[in-house]
């Protein structure tokens, strides 16, 4: 056996001694470089190399480095539980966006308190340094290992089990190939304190861990299935140093403040009564403002750009869903079907299949292409419980929905100018700050249609995405079952990214509802069919706004635009002359005439975030004017009504924030 090793480190060939580890030959410190990288797959630090192996380092603050971090404070987390609760069965333990959870089978919930105990147990490990050492099992010795954790020995049943078969994060656990088990030993004795059933990697001792914060618990069902027993689930968030960290602590804080279901309750915009059921929101008139201009604002934009309005019904045969080829795919997202006449129907998911219908009811001629069909559809889906989340997240939603009819000529030209209609109607509301992903498809078999037309359609998408200048993201196996999509990612105030925009190719569908148009040769075509949805739903769009601009929307989308505030009751008169030529110019005025302080009325008003604050008294009322405040808190006095009102409107018309 050779005493020496060739290998490429960082981009440069090096020699090393046989038995050289990858963490030895990057020279790593464990608290920068966290993990290794070799022939492209992570690893730990104490990877032993081979001939010809390519290295490079993982360091702690990338985000891979990250992940490792927080899946290996799931681990510690999980050795924490089971010490203080003997009778904790582990689940799975993987890092997510921001943090980490692990599942636990126990008797009773988690409360604060115990979460502090854990924590405090988290930290003694971490101070303790114990070592993560990577062992390869037989399926064997890792059931008999195992033996008194039944959801591991679920797991390992399903080594190689297809991403359908397998809960999502199942593969931090297990994958294809050989059994791998971490042990937690003690640093001292190198006696074992913990194990855990896992890919890896992982830091290489718990000091590897520098900050870490659990932040609540909750139920959730093994595996995502409400069939499966419903397990306790602890989440945490870990990071690379204390700062980045209380950067992160301070973020949540923020996006606590602008909860937009917090928010809608102070604003008085919109509930969520449990009368009517998860997810089915009502809008209350201020609310109901706000949904209206925006939906005006669109059918504005879509006229200008040529859609057609059209209106479906809310209920549909289920046979409809099976032509579109929604229901093989789609059914467990659909509420369930009811039989009216010996006919099974259900209430529509999506408005695409209806549109269809209209595309289908008459004859078309190549020169009505392309055909823009647009509507406010109101669709309904069955999220489960555990996933509703206010507005962003809901069961009864509507659609700002347009299906796109064309050429294959016109494809691109069509995609092209549709994202940059989407990219100019979303800066108007304020969202500037973009970036594209497109999602395409796997091997799973749940894509329908020919490989030949996914890549067309694909490469379509890409090439428009590419030529925006936008960053462009890769999303494999996102798609739609019947053709990929491209999606645009906005981030908000405070920095979070949100999905909003999408745009998706579909070759299928018009085939399947036998679509067709007669070309310009007198020939029958099939047309390709744009799916385009802009808010995404106007209740998400709308709690996105809520909380972008944390409640103090734009003037033109404010629900109250200005109020006027006497500073006695004898002024009352004069602001409502004022707040009557308000009106005829097209804002939305209240007058204060409550009994209270004028202070008091101003504290209300920037409460409810009105943009402009109209006030009066005898020297203004003399030299006909008032002072001019706004909600951050500036004041300008003696400010001539014609110019306050010009002031008010021009915020309004050029949608610009105050």
């Amino acid at each position: 056996m050779s005493a020496e090793l060739r290998i490429t480190l960082a981009g440069a060939e090096r020699v090393v001694a046989a038995g050289t580890t990858a963490g030895e030959a990057l020279e790593a410190d464990g608290r920068t470089v966290i993990a290794a990288r070799v022939n492209g797959e992570p690893r730990d630090l104490a990877h032993p190399l081979a001939e010809g192996d390519a290295v490079e380092p993982i360091e702690i603050s990338s985000e891979a480095g990250r992940a490792i971090v927080r899946h290996s404070t799931a681990h510690v987390m999980a050795q924490a539980v089971q010490e203080l609760f003997p009778e904790a069965k582990l689940g799975i333990g993987p890092p997510v966006e921001n943090g980490f959870y692990y599942d636990f089978d126990v008797k009773d919930a988690f409360h604060p308190d115990d979460l502090k105990r854990i924590e405090k147990r988290m930290r003694e490990i971490v101070k303790q340094g114990q070592l993560f050492s990577r062992r390869p099992v037989s399926d064997e010795d890792a059931r008999a290992e195992l033996a008194a954790e039944p959801y591991k020995l679920e797991l390992i049943g399903l080594k190689g089990a297809s991403a359908a078969e397998s809960e999502e994060h199942a593969s931090v656990e297990v994958g294809a190939g050989e059994l791998t088990i971490y042990d937690n030993l003690d640093p001292k004795s190198g006696e074992l304190c913990w194990k855990d059933l896992c890919r890896g990697p992982h830091v290489p001792s718990t000091r590897s861990i520098p900050a870490f914060k659990l932040m609540r618990s909750g139920g959730a069902y093994w595996r995502g299935s409400e069939k499966n027993p419903q397990l306790q689930r602890i989440y945490g968030t870990a990071w690379e140093s204390r700062d980045k960290q209380d950067e992160y602590l301070e973020l949540l804080a923020e996006a606590e403040k602008r909860d937009h279901r917090k928010l809608g309750v102070e604003l008085d915009l919109f509930s969520f009564p449990p009368e009517l059921g998860s997810g089915l929101p009502i809008f209350h008139p201020k609310g109901g403002i706000i949904r209206k201009e925006m939906e005006d604002y669109m059918r504005r934009r879509q006229a200008e750009a040529g859609y057609e309005f059209v209106n479906t019904p809310h209920i549909t045969k289920s046979s409809l869903f099976e032509t579109s080829g929604h229901l093989p795919w789609y059914a467990d997202d659909m509420f369930p079907a009811f039989e009216l006449e010996g006919i099974e129907y259900r209430v529509k998911p999506m408005n695409c299949p209806m549109h269809n219908l209209i595309f289908r009811a008459r004859g078309r001629s190549y020169r009505e292409l392309p055909l823009r069909l647009c509507e406010f559809g109101s669709v309904y889906r069955y999220e489960k419980s555990g996933v509703v989340h206010g507005l962003t997240r809901v069961r009864g939603m509507t659609q700002d929905d347009a299906h796109i009819y064309t050429t294959r000529e016109q494809m691109a030209d069509e995609i092209q100018s549709l994202l940059r209609f989407v990219l100019s109607v979303l800066s108007d509301f304020g969202l500037s700050d973009f970036y594209l992903e497109l999602s395409t498809r796997d091997d799973s078999d749940k894509f329908i249609g020919e490989p030949a037309e996914w890549e067309e359609a694909t490469e379509a998408l890409r090439q428009v995405a590419t030529e925006s200048g936008l960053h462009l993201a890769d999303d494999p196996g996102g798609a739609a079952f019947y053709g990929p999509k491209i999606s645009v990612q906005a981030k908000d105030a405070i920095g979070r990214t949100w999905q909003l925009s999408t745009i998706q190719l579909d070759l299928n569908q018009p085939k399947r509802f036998g679509l067709e148009y007669q070309a310009a040769d007198g020939s029958r075509q099939t047309p390709v069919m744009i799916h385009r949805a802009l808010f995404g739903s106007v209740e998400r769009f709308l709690g996105v706004l809520t909380e972008h601009y944390a409640g103090a929307f734009p003037p033109w989308l404010s629900p109250v635009q200005a109020v006027g505030i006497p500073i006695a009751e004898a002024h009352v008169p004069y602001l409502q002359d004022v707040a009557k030529r308000l009106r005829a110019a097209g804002v939305r005025v209240e007058v204060d005439a409550a009994d209270d302080r004028m202070q008091k009325k101003i504290r209300n008003a920037q409460k409810a975030k009105v943009p402009f604050m109209l006030l009066a008294g005898d020297d203004d009322i003399a030299n006909g004017a008032v002072s001019f405040r706004y909600r951050n808190g500036e004041q300008k006095n003696g400010v001539p009504v014609d110019q306050a009102i010009a002031e008010i409107v021009d915020a309004v018309e050029r949608r610009i924030q105050v």
